[in-house]
């Protein structure tokens, strides 16, 4: 049988379509979003004071585990919910963090120029535009590691704009991205180290989302169905050739790479459900 042109391109279509995320379901609640502890699920790694390669660093903005060898973040812990969002313009004023110890190094913007990698925001700019202090915190080169220009800008980009739209259609987040392992490819090829050396390139850069309609009491309202969004994605230029989908994977899966605990605040049972699962309501 002889298939007319147009139904061959609405079955294409259609196929595509299934391929791509689509456009979150609006959840419809009457409470107000809020700003709420962006550790409140736990603390992955015990980050503290005594380890300076898992040195926590607490702000209104973000929680993040800072990695002293390496000169990047081990993870950075945010809440994300309409009323952390705004109308402020990006601030793009990338500067050394204030709040490392006296001795340590701070790295800096220039730190990056030519090096084939972008400045690359584990918490993004555009999640915290709802006042001034907020947005800047984000450029602290702490929350910044160095990400192949087409990943930061194509891959991890579509999951960042994802995430917000889950936000406008009536959910809460509690999102967790983190970096793993040495060595990524950026627009000059395979580098292991940036800055003379100061600043380790990751292999990986992964992303944990929970997803939550917007309420109170928010550990008591995770149940089995909670829908969980985790990603690991290789730091390399090619990244970008797949849809952030293509590298969808479990907590149990980062758990086993990084050696993290998360969801430390939940408790055991839901945690184990929740930490197996691989999404698959795109």
């Amino acid at each position: 049988m002889r298939w007319p042109t147009f139904c061959l391109f609405i079955i294409l279509s259609a196929s595509l379509q299934g391929c791509l995320p689509g456009a979150p379901k609006t959840v419809v609640n009457n409470t107000a979003p809020t700003k709420d502890d962006n550790l409140a699920l736990g603390n992955p790694s015990q980050a503290g004071s005594s380890n300076p390669d898992n040195y926590l660093i607490t702000r209104p903005a973000y929680s993040l585990s800072y990695n002293r060898k390496r000169a990047i973040a081990n993870w950075v812990s945010w809440h994300m919910s309409a009323a952390w969002k705004g109308d402020v313009k990006r601030g793009n004023d990338f500067r050394p963090d204030p709040d490392l110890p006296a001795g340590w190094y701070a790295v800096k913007t220039s730190d990056y120029t030519n090096s084939g990698f972008d400045r690359g925001h584990l918490c993004p700019s555009d999640d915290r535009d709802g006042s001034p202090a907020d947005n800047s915190a984000t450029f602290l080169m702490t929350n910044i590691v160095p990400e192949a220009p087409r990943h930061n800008r194509e891959v991890w980009k579509s999951l960042e704009d994802y995430s917000r739209q889950l936000v406008s259609a009536g959910n809460e987040l509690y999102i967790i991205a983190g970096t793993d392992g040495t060595g990524g490819t950026g627009e000059g090829g395979q580098t292991s180290r940036i800055a003379d050396g100061k600043i380790t390139v990751p292999a990986t850069l992964w992303k944990i989302i929970v997803v939550l309609p917007v309420g109170s009491n928010d550990i008591s309202r995770l149940s089995t169905n909670t829908r969980i969004i985790a990603v690991s994605i290789p730091n390399r230029q090619t990244a970008a050739d797949k849809p952030w989908t293509a590298y969808l994977t479990s907590i149990k899966d980062i758990e086993r790479m990084t050696g993290y605990d998360f969801l430390s605040e939940v408790p055991k049972d839901l945690q184990r459900v929740l930490e197996a699962r691989i999404d698959a309501n795109l």
